[in-house]
């Protein structure tokens, strides 16, 4: 591989509520730093949790891309998912995606539930915070600006890059069924379904497995026949 193009950066997303120091994070960074390639985990909780802005979170990642020049691969979880793929539709920078149980059209999803109307009358809705481990808050603000931001894209990412996603089908947070959508017809697209929720805890081990053979043609590991 032309090492003009190897990837410089690699980049964690978490997902909504979680942080940098998320199972998933922590265990894919352990992983192929033993490989000899270091994950970042960027803090999307910007600028903050109560005041999460999904604009604000594509902002962050793309600054933490680099220079012009630079190459990277992005990791996304859930909400996390959703953000690599809107960066890797804006930026060229991003050579791969890899999406677990990505929250495709979520902001969409969360508008026909009965608790939406009473989010927008109060303002806020209430909301987990798996990080300090306390109730939390969430402005309304988050969900109108995010479904602005879909209608804008056209609902579904339009991502033209190599992209793992694996996702749960016992998945009763982000359904499945989103990532076969998006999925279908896709060339570049590989969707490995696994016997897990949404956490994916289970399913570590065939994550790192799977990624580890998707991005051999990246970091030139040792592919598996």
């Amino acid at each position: 591989m032309d090492l003009a193009l190897r990837p410089a950066r690699w980049l964690y997303l978490h997902g909504f509520g979680s942080g940098p120091d998320s199972a998933k994070g922590v265990h894919l960074s352990r992983h192929f730093q033993q490989l000899g390639t270091r994950i970042e985990r960027l803090d999307l909780r910007v600028p903050s949790l109560e005041n999460l802005r999904l604009s604000a979170m594509i902002e962050k990642t793309r600054r933490a891309l680099g220079g012009p020049g630079e190459r990277a691969v992005l990791w996304g979880s859930s909400l996390g998912g959703l953000v690599a793929s809107r960066v890797a539709e804006l930026d060229e920078r991003v050579q791969a995606l890899v999406l677990l149980a990505p929250a495709f059209r979520f902001a969409e999803r969360w508008a026909s539930r009965p608790e939406f109307e009473s989010w927008r009358e109060q303002g806020w809705i209430d909301a987990y915070d798996h990080v300090g481990k306390r109730p939390a808050r969430i402005d309304f603000t988050f969900a109108s600006e995010a479904l602005e931001l879909d209608a804008a894209g056209g609902g579904w990412p339009d991502v033209r890059v190599p992209t793992l996603i694996v996702h749960g089908v016992l998945d009763d947070v982000v359904a499945v069924d989103g990532s076969r959508q998006w999925a279908a017809g896709k060339p570049q697209v590989r969707l490995v379904e696994v016997d897990d929720g949404h956490d994916l805890i289970r399913s570590l081990g065939r994550i790192t497995e799977e990624s580890e053979r998707f991005l051999a043609r990246f970091l030139e590991l040792p592919s598996h026949a």
